[in-house]
């Protein structure tokens, strides 16, 4: 199989999985017992914390491990919601193109009275519409949250302006960067961020962990009681996964380190979407040739394309692909299954027959220009075969 559905998950690498495994084997003692064993698996998940916090040019004390991005998020959100509260506002505000993490949260908590949700429109770029933004921020706005970088598009936000608004505004910005750490630079100090949610798995570490980064001065009130991680969140450490976790970050860096590395895969990545288009012309890129005129594109990560096929089904064209060796997806994989349109192809303003038809292709450091060759004639040739079935059918 070909994997163009990286921003799903990602290959575990193999020195993360040996790390993993030298800790299931060796260091499986208890990081909080105080014997020498107990010690080595200690230094074991200090060392993960350390690198870690090195790839988003954070300190290592702000680093707190969770089970995920999902769990960051959901604790970072609660409590500064919680603090904001206390200071007399209880409005939340986010894009109405976020992941459902925080999309249905933020409806969840507005339906229990516990907070105000104001949502921000997109812009057809992708971006957070800044005027709309600037309108809905006031004295009762007590967080704004977006996503660093959409996981359907790939499309980058304008974090600095958005960051800054906030702060401006007597409010916590928390970033979802979920699909951006590991990918591309990250250096939270050059941001006005409050609190970041990120997770390994997309960068080719283990599923099963996160971090929440707070900026140094904010301490949240626990996520679950206990002594661990500074008694910021109980529960003996996942010790296998935060050491796979820091040597993915390692190694993320080090691939980071050179920035031919990511041009090499935004080549791939452009290459494809030529091939495409080339084979399938009617086949749009989303937030490239869906734009009205005048509208500049926005940044994209350097792996991510979602490309639109008019009147064909996404969820048709995924399994057809799959059955000829092609992994994509339709929307994001949290809610594959669902035959509605992508709910950010929508925000973004893309027609039914567009969004209807929206497939995710995401690369990896490990894509190799042989598979993207491959992966456009797999895709010609199935959108042709879906085609040719719905016009039988209709």
């Amino acid at each position: 199989m070909i994997c163009l559905d990286h921003n799903a998950t990602t290959r575990p690498a193999e020195p993360v999985v040996e790390a993993m495994l030298d800790a299931l084997r060796s260091r499986w003692h208890n990081p909080s017992s105080v014997h020498r064993p107990g010690q080595e698996a200690r230094a074991m998940v200090e060392r993960a914390r350390m690198s870690v916090a090195a790839l988003i040019g954070a300190k290592p004390r702000e680093i707190a491990f969770t089970s995920g991005g999902t769990e960051s998020l959901d604790w970072a959100i609660r409590e500064l919601l919680e603090a904001g509260r206390a200071r007399g506002r209880d409005a939340i505000v986010i894009s109405n193109a976020e992941h459902s993490a925080v999309r249905r949260l933020a409806a969840r908590l507005a339906e229990q009275g516990f907070a105000d949700l104001r949502l921000v429109p997109v812009t057809p770029a992708g971006v957070m519409d800044l005027d709309a933004l600037r309108d809905a921020l006031d004295g009762r706005v007590a967080v704004v949250c977006t996503l660093w970088a959409n996981n359907e598009t790939g499309i980058v936000q304008p974090v600095e302006t958005i960051g800054a608004m906030a702060r401006e505004a007597g409010a916590y910005f928390i970033c979802d960067g979920t699909q951006r750490v590991g990918k591309a630079p990250t250096d939270v100090s050059a941001f006005a961020i409050d609190a970041l949610a990120f997770a390994p798995h997309k960068f080719h570490g283990p599923k099963g962990v996160g971090a929440l980064w707070t900026r140094r001065g904010l301490r949240l009130p626990a996520r679950l009681h206990g002594s661990q991680e500074s008694g910021a969140r109980g529960g003996t450490e996942n010790t296998p996964g935060i050491a796979g976790f820091g040597v993915a970050a390692e190694l993320a860096r080090d691939w980071l380190a050179d920035p031919a590395n990511a041009r090499a895969v935004a080549d791939l990545r452009d290459r494809f979407e030529a091939g495409v288009k080339a084979r399938v012309p009617e086949a749009a890129v989303v937030g490239r040739d869906t734009l009205p005129a005048g509208v500049e594109p926005a940044p994209r990560l350097p792996n991510t394309t979602n490309i639109a096929f008019p009147r064909l089904e996404a969820e048709a064209l995924v399994i057809t692909m799959s059955e000829h060796g092609l992994c994509a997806s339709a929307g994001a994989a949290c809610s594959s299954g669902s035959l509605e349109p992508s709910a950010v192809l929508g925000a973004m303003g893309l027609p039914d027959e567009l969004a209807h038809g929206g497939v995710r292709f995401s690369l990896s450091r490990e894509t190799t220009a042989d598979e993207i060759d491959r992966a456009i004639d797999i895709v010609a040739r199935c959108a042709g075969r879906v085609r040719g079935a719905t016009a039988a059918v209709v």
